[in-house]
């Protein structure tokens, strides 16, 4: 049993399908790990052992008269503490929000018991999910699988970390401007960042309504398929059979590879490598209106994020950690009328993009230009703080700003990724199927 701690979600599910591995016999495992394991308590904020338990008995009869919901019926998930579910306290990693107890479940959550998977209780993040570091010293940092002295990235930190240190077969986060691909990538995981829409945000503490997406970190590409269709509540993507021959990839030789650290350079180079030695072209291009669209970021997202909070803000501020708080804090000089022309803008340059990439298959580039600080050091000192989340955020946003679906993948150096962005999710996940088959 021990190591179905360590399995694939597709394979946790394969085995329930044949018989091999019991839903509820998996799910105690799971719960018996979580409560023995020294770190749990980083990444859980609460477990929800009775649903769980539920939830897991109700998929072995299933099993058992042959009736499974989904291919993933009876795999156990965590979620991130900004997914609302009933009678759970969902507090979004602040003291703002301190007993805020859900009345039902969010909708991706409801989608994803109908497909039968189990859920074990909601995981730490950053605070409101405005940091892409995961430190929170107001509740708890989950720290990295690769380094326990470094953070594990944000804001879904607890949901890397709970897939990483196999506490769940994978967690489901969310992505604003990196949430999901930065901790994926500090945590050798596979993560997707749907595109801004694509699965619904009913029932989800909001950060900026109009970037928020939802999406899963796991093991592999396959399980992000299985997961997404479990959270949109359809039937799974068609894969096909993993090629890069003839795949037209382009290196994004933008401001991504500003400020890049040697390791995930390298790593990344090497990577690109294998993908040409699988048959991917790659091309390296440069997109003048990608650095246009990150000039935006500073008007963009804490206006929005401001909007969602400032009333909560004002009044209870003192409550947050300072250096969130700031970030906050500079969307409430943001006018309307700025952050209108801003959004304008961005729109034309999104159209510009997409022209300019129409010819490749997918755009690939480092997942992140830093390796994970060291949580320590950024609670000593604000401004580093400050400048390790700006440089964590840096590619990721990309996508974000340009409306894309994302996909992260480990490349065989711990804490290292790469990352695929397109149009839709199909597409980047037959690629990064082929892709992951490359690099491992």
């Amino acid at each position: 049993m021990q190591e179905w701690l360590t399995m694939r979600a597709a394979d946790l599910g394969r085995g329930i399908g044949t018989g091999k591995i019991d839903p509820a016999e998996l799910a105690e495992s799971c719960l018996a790990a979580i409560e023995a394991h020294p770190v749990a308590p980083r990444i859980y904020v609460r477990v929800t052992a009775d649903r769980a338990r539920g939830e897991a008995l109700a998929s072995r009869d299933r099993a058992r008269r042959g009736m499974r919901l989904s291919s993933l019926d009876g795999v156990p998930v965590s979620w991130k503490d900004l997914y609302d579910m009933s009678g759970v306290a969902t507090e979004s990693g602040t003291k703002l929000l301190t007993g805020r107890i859900a009345r039902k479940d969010a909708a991706v959550v409801r989608n994803a018991t109908r497909a039968g998977l189990v859920s074990l209780g909601k995981t730490h993040q950053t605070e409101l999910a405005f940091s892409g570091l995961g430190l929170n010293p107001v509740t708890e940092s989950p720290p990295c699988v690769n380094d326990p002295e470094a953070v594990s990235g944000g804001s879904s930190s607890g949901a890397a970390a709970s897939v990483a240190f196999g506490l769940a077969a994978a967690g489901i986060g969310s992505d604003t401007g990196g949430s999901v691909r930065i901790p994926s990538a500090w945590n050798d995981l596979v993560g997707l960042k749907t595109a801004w829409g694509r699965l619904s945000l009913d029932g989800v503490v909001p950060l900026c309504p109009r970037f928020d997406t939802v999406g899963p970190l796991c093991r592999s590409v396959e399980d992000a398929a299985l997961l997404l269709a479990a959270l949109e509540g359809i039937g799974p993507v068609d894969l096909g059979e993993p090629s890069l021959s003839g795949v037209k990839l382009a290196v994004l030789r933008t401001a991504a590879f500003e400020g890049i650290e040697d390791e995930p350079r390298d790593a990344f180079e090497g990577a690109v490598e294998r993908l040409r030695f699988a048959g991917a072209k790659v091309d390296d291009i440069e997109v003048p209106v990608v650095d246009e669209a990150m000039a935006l970021a500073p008007t963009l997202f804490p206006a929005e994020a401001y909007d969602t909070w400032k009333e909560k803000i004002e009044a209870e501020g003192d409550l947050m950690y300072s250096p969130v708080r700031k970030r906050f804090l500079q969307g409430r000089s943001i006018s309307a009328e700025s952050l209108r022309t801003a959004w304008t803008k961005l729109g034309a340059l999104r159209e510009t993009y997409r022209d300019a990439t129409g010819g490749f298959d997918a755009l690939i580039l480092p997942s992140v230009p830093i390796r994970p600080p060291k949580a320590e050091a950024m609670l000593a000192d604000e401004e580093a703080f400050t400048r390790a989340n700006l440089q964590a955020l840096q590619n990721t946003r990309i996508g974000n700003l340009m409306g894309l679906a994302g996909l992260t993948l480990p490349v065989g150096v711990a804490s290292c990724g790469l990352m695929l962005q397109g149009a839709r999710e199909e597409d980047v996940l037959r690629l990064g199927l082929a892709a992951e088959s490359a690099l491992s």
